[in-house]
C-alpha cells in the first residue's frame, strides 16, 4: 500500500507542480505527518523532491524528472479518464484506487498529449449527480470496512459471513458463498449462493461482514452478466405483476422511475409507446399509473383497468359540481 502511495505522491507533484503537505494529505487521504515521512522516503530513494519555504511554499520535483511508466495513446487515455469520471468512488469502495490509477494514466501519456487528453476528458460528463429535473440519485453507502471484507472474499474465493437486514425482517447473520459484485443505477449487489441456492444481497442492507478462511463453494469461472440476467428474470417472475401499457413518450422516464422493470417499447399507431412493465403488485401498479394521469393507459390486466376506473369515478364524484 505504501509503495502505491509513494508513486501517487510523485505523480501528483509531476502533474501539478508545487503542492503543500496539507494538499498532498487530502489527495492521498492520509495525515500530514504521513506525507512528510513519505517525502523523506522518496528523498532517501533518490527521487529529487525538495521543499520551498515561505507563504507560497510546498514540495516540488526537480525540473525534468520523469517516472518510467508504460505509455498510452491519446484515445486510450481519454477512454480511461472518461470512464474514471463516473462517480467511481461509489463502485465497491475503490474510489482511492481509481484516483491513483487516473494519475498514472495521465502521467503515462507522451508530453504532447498529456494536456490535450486531460482537457478533452473535461468535455465529457458521465452520470452527473442530478438530471434535467434536478432529481438527485439515491446514494447507498456501505461502510469501508464492510465493503473491504466483501470485496476480499469475492476475489479470494472465501466464504463470507454477513449481518444482513432483509426487508421487513430483523437483521441476522448468515454465511454465503460469494460469486461476484454488480452495480446497477448506483445500487450495489452481492451475487452469492447459500446452501447451494442462488441469493442476491443488496449491499446497503449489509450491516457488517467478515471474510472467512474456508474456501467458497463456487465454480472457478463465472459469466457474471449471464448470472445477473438469470437473477433478474427469477426476481421478476416471483410475486410481481406484468402490465401492458400505452404511454406518452414524454412521460416514459417517469414510468421507468416507478416500475420495477420495463420491457422493450414499441411505437403505437398514434406515436405513443406500447410496452410491458413489471410492478411489485396490483396496488403498486395502480399507484404508478395514477401518477401519469391521461398520459398513460393500462391495457392489461383487466383488474388494473377496473381499479383505475373505480378510482377515477370516486375522484369525479368527490369533486363533481354539487350545485
Amino acid at each position: 500500500m505504501r509503495a502505491d502511495r509513494l508513486v501517487s505522491l510523485v505523480l501528483l507533484l509531476r502533474q501539478r507542480g508545487r503542492l503543500t503537505a496539507d494538499t498532498l494529505a487530502r489527495e492521498l487521504e492520509v495525515s500530514t505527518r504521513t506525507v512528510l515521512r513519505d517525502i523523506e522516503a522518496l528523498s532517501a530513494a533518490g527521487v529529487p523532491v525538495y521543499a520551498e519555504r515561505g507563504r507560497h511554499g510546498g514540495f516540488a520535483l526537480m525540473p525534468g524528472f520523469r517516472t518510467e511508466l508504460t505509455g498510452l495513446n491519446h484515445d486510450e487515455a481519454l477512454a480511461l479518464l472518461t470512464a474514471g469520471s463516473a462517480r467511481g468512488e461509489q463502485v465497491f469502495g475503490l474510489g482511492s484506487a481509481l484516483a491513483s490509477a487516473m494519475r498514472k494514466v495521465v502521467d503515462a501519456l507522451p508530453e504532447s498529449h498529456r494536456i490535450t487528453a486531460s482537457d478533452a476528458a473535461r468535455r465529457f460528463l458521465v452520470e452527473p449527480e442530478t438530471d434535467l429535473l434536478s432529481r438527485r440519485p439515491v446514494t447507498e453507502e456501505v461502510p469501508d470496512r464492510t465493503m473491504m471484507e466483501i470485496r476480499r472474499a469475492v476475489l479470494a474465493g472465501h466464504k463470507l459471513r454477513i449481518h444482513y437486514a432483509a426487508t421487513d425482517q430483523a437483521p441476522r447473520w448468515r454465511t454465503v458463498d460469494p460469486i461476484g459484485l454488480v452495480t446497477v443505477r448506483d445500487r450495489n449487489y452481492l451475487l452469492a449462493t447459500r446452501s447451494g441456492a442462488d441469493r442476491t444481497y443488496r449491499l446497503s442492507r449489509v450491516l457488517a461482514a467478515e471474510e472467512l478462511s474456508e474456501p467458497a463453494q463456487r465454480p472457478n469461472r463465472v459469466d457474471l452478466d449471464r448470472a445477473w440476467r438469470e437473477r433478474c428474470a427469477q426476481f421478476l417472475s416471483t410475486g410481481h405483476i406484468a402490465v401492458l401499457i400505452r404511454v406518452d413518450p414524454e412521460r416514459r422516464e417517469d414510468l421507468l422511475s416507478t416500475a420495477v422493470a420495463v420491457r422493450a417499447a414499441e411505437p403505437d399507431a398514434d406515436g405513443w409507446l406500447r410496452l410491458e412493465a413489471t410492478f411489485q403488485d396490483l396496488r403498486h401498479a395502480e399507484w404508478a399509473l395514477w401518477q401519469l394521469g391521461t398520459a398513460a393507459e393500462a391495457l392489461a390486466p383487466g383488474s388494473l383497468r377496473t381499479a383505475l376506473r373505480d378510482r377515477a369515478a370516486a375522484m369525479a364524484a368527490r369533486y363533481g359540481d354539487s350545485s
